[in-house]
């Protein structure tokens, strides 16, 4: 539980009943978001629907269907994903992923090849992935990707694994330029082109956009695909030069999440390396300073497990 900016606890809540709508999951693993739970963290997000302290984060989760009611559409036993739970009575749930046990409508939990194991969390951020790259189902790969970290990584898997050409990788960071699976990783002063017809920025750098611009081809787009706390702003004579399109990636879709889950299950879809710290909860507060401060940290996961 975030009580403040800064200060996360772990500390026993009320859940709320099940109604005959939900399931009740014994949580296995919960994901950290260097993304919007790092905002969350610092008191950096900007004004968003549920926010305010304290609150429970999280909202990459798997675990195992403990009961479910007669009208949840799940039964006892499966395993589920998780994507946020709002259980915890007067204590926020935005997302309400990161605990041990939470009752969930049935319709929101998907359920999963038991086999991904930790690998389930992974599931949201490749839904974003695939939905910033293939809006409204239809791919439009982007041939440059900004950001080696899990997200970048996933949109250039995805992209392999949709059959589009190995897109280039920008990333600055020594520490996060190595692995690398069928693409290149290019330090951006490294990398001479300047005809890009598609950039995927996952970077959450509101200052990058002149310089991704001036690599844009004629008609050009720029994806923005991370979260971004600062206000954006751009120099108007070289976008209108390129005619430069801009393209604001929002929360992934169901059918994002079908997708990628069918790719992942196939193993056209690999969601392996990305894990690279676990922690368990009671030394939650260092594991959310390492995700966040750690360049080496990938991914940092919460095994819940020894709390069923």
């Amino acid at each position: 539980m975030f009580e403040r900016p800064g200060q996360l606890a772990l500390a026993r809540l009320d859940l709320s009943p099940p109604s005959e709508e939900d399931v009740v999951v014994d949580v296995h693993f919960s994901g950290i978001s260097t993304g919007t739970e790092r905002l969350l963290w610092t008191g950096a997000m900007p004004p968003f629907p549920g926010m305010g302290y304290p609150l429970v984060p999280g909202y990459e989760s798997v675990g195992r269907v403990r009961d479910a009611g007669s009208r949840s559409g799940r039964c006892i036993g499966d395993t589920v994903f998780v994507p946020g739970a709002k259980c915890f009575g007067s204590v926020r749930g935005l997302f309400g992923g990161a605990a041990a046990t939470l009752v969930v409508p049935g319709a929101r939990v998907v359920p999963i090849d038991e086999r991904l194991g930790d690998q389930g969390v992974l599931l949201a951020l490749a839904a974003t992935a695939w939905h910033a790259i293939a809006p409204g189902g239809t791919l439009d790969a982007p041939e440059l990707i900004v950001g080696h970290g899990v997200l970048g990584r996933l949109l250039a898997r995805l992209c392999i694994a949709a059959g589009a050409p190995a897109p280039t990788v920008w990333e600055r960071n020594p520490a996060r330029s190595e692995g690398a699976a069928g693409y290149a990783v290019l330090d951006p002063d490294a990398d001479p082109r300047r005809d890009y017809r598609v950039i995927c920025d996952c970077s959450g750098d509101a200052g990058l956009l002149d310089a991704l611009i001036a690599r844009l081809a004629p008609g050009g787009e720029i994806v923005l695909a991370g979260f971004y706390s600062e206000p954006l702003s751009f120099a108007f004579p070289p976008a209108f030069m390129r005619e430069a399109r801009l393209r604001v990636a929002a929360q992934w879709q169901p059918s994002d999440l079908a997708t990628v889950k069918r790719l992942a299950e196939s193993g056209a879809l690999s969601l392996a390396g990305l894990i690279t710290h676990r922690s368990a909860p009671d030394a939650a507060d260092l594991a959310y300073r390492t995700a966040f401060g750690d360049p080496g940290c990938l991914k940092m996961i919460l095994d819940w497990r020894a709390y069923a």
